[in-house]
């Protein structure tokens, strides 16, 4: 049973930082792309920043510059590093880890961490 937890989430201010991980337990397979999503109230949940395992990077346009996505692979884990933070970030974010095992894809979503940043 593959798992994701999320940690790192938290209250900040307009300006601060914060770093998010994302730990895969139980994988069995290979980990392909890894992301992060957020999802704000009553809005859809969307694209934040992906990372593949030939170390492709794709991130939303609101986000370039302050937002760096990176992974471990030893660790199973990836991160967000988040800097410059706005109210406007202010969302759950959720892990994503798509693994392929044969010839079959999964896709895995993680708890979802809240990042709640004050003007």
């Amino acid at each position: 049973q593959v798992q994701l937890v999320e940690s790192g989430g938290g209250v900040v201010q307009a300006g601060d930082s914060l770093r998010l991980s994302c730990t895969a337990s139980g994988v069995i397979g290979i980990i392909g792309i890894m992301g992060w999503y957020r999802q704000a109230p009553g809005k859809q949940r969307d694209l934040v920043a992906t990372i593949n395992d030939g170390g492709t990077i794709n991130y939303a346009d609101a986000v370039k510059g302050r937002f760096a996505i990176s992974r471990d692979v030893d660790k199973n884990t990836v991160y967000l590093q988040m800097n410059s933070l706005k109210p406007e970030d202010t969302a759950v974010y959720y892990c994503n880890v798509g693994i392929v095992v044969g010839e079959r894809g999964y896709a895995y979503w993680g708890q979802g961490t809240q990042v709640t940043v004050s003007s």
